[in-house]
């Protein structure tokens, strides 16, 4: 196998698994900039997957191709929905974030699991869908010596969307009025209420861009990696993004690059047999790699990563 084939093998692979995590490491970096741990990432992601799911098995035969573009709406609008119980309970019932993201954490893979029951003849699973996110060839870009076979010959689409929406956050949070006041909010809200910022808005606008992109992300992961919802279709890749997100230091950017390392090292167990270096390491190394490599950053890093200096805190308007 020759170089250039290898490595649009490894880049290829490593950009579907990144793509969900991206997106989902970039709503958390919303949420919390305005203020409010969001845990709850993964039981976001369960509902976007399973949302998108249902909806490509329920429209595909009508909608064609465009199904699974449309089935990221539905998992993002989902998304945004199970994230107003989280908005809800820490912005004006003041629960604690961390007890409010892990009941939604609970909460969804068993709503997820009891409604898929009903709709399917009480199976625990869904059937395959049929309009998956497939590997695309971009015309032009692929036909740049070296660099177009490598990145842009049977490359997934969603995750370049996700690198441009990364770039997006990156100017909406430090380069607009809207992303200065969430992240006034995030660092110190009574100065920000002092100004005229309304911070239980802006604190709502976090929470819910967290669970819009993190639905998308959820919804990239059925339609991409498993073509189906089961239990097990998002199994701790809202914990990964979350390590993403402090391993980037709440900046999109870094985030964004960070979530990259971690869907190269998942992308390890399925293509590691093609790999030279590592193809002699048992399969089951390199499927727990990105939980473990998940665990020593957080380990290294988390002491020396500084969040935004409220976030976590319950903020009480003064009369």
């Amino acid at each position: 196998m020759d170089i250039i084939t290898l490595l649009s093998i490894v880049v290829s692979s490593a950009l579907v698994y990144s793509a969900p995590l991206v997106f989902t490491a970039l709503g958390g970096t919303f949420s919390e900039r305005s203020g409010i741990v969001n845990v709850g990432l993964e039981g976001i992601m369960v509902m976007g997957a399973f949302s998108s799911v249902v909806f490509n098995l329920t429209f595909g035969e009508s909608l064609g191709g465009s199904t699974p573009w449309l089935g990221l709406l539905v998992g993002g609008l989902t998304g945004v929905i199970f994230s107003l119980i989280h908005a809800l309970a820490t912005v004006n019932f003041r629960a604690d974030h961390i007890i409010s993201g892990t009941v939604i954490n609970m909460l969804a893979p068993s709503l997820a699991i009891f409604l898929t029951r009903v709709l399917y003849e009480n199976h625990g699973q869904t059937a395959m869908i049929q309009y998956g996110f497939g590997k695309t060839t971009i015309p032009v870009l692929s036909k740049i010596p070296f660099i177009g076979p490598i990145f842009f010959t049977g490359t997934s689409l969603p995750a370049y969307l996700s690198i441009v929406v990364a770039v997006i956050a990156y100017i909406v949070l430090f380069k607009t009025t809207f992303g200065l006041r969430l992240r006034s909010v995030g660092e110190h809200p009574q100065a920000a209420d002092t100004l005229g910022i309304n911070v239980y808005g802006m604190r709502y606008a976090g929470v819910l861009i967290s669970g819009l992109l993190g639905g998308i992300g959820g919804a990239i992961v059925a339609q991409s990696i498993s073509l189906n919802f089961s239990i097990t279709t998002i199994a701790g890749q809202g914990f990964i993004a979350m390590a993403a997100m402090i391993f980037g230091k709440w900046n999109p950017i870094g985030a964004m690059g960070a979530a990259l390392f971690f869907g190269l090292a998942q992308s390890l167990s399925v293509i590691g047999s093609y790999i030279p270096i590592i193809q002699d390491i048992p399969s089951v190394w390199l499927e727990i790699a990105p939980y473990l490599l998940t665990i020593i950053v957080l380990v290294l890093f988390i002491g020396n990563s500084e969040g935004p200096a409220a976030n976590g805190t319950t903020y009480v308007k003064s009369k």
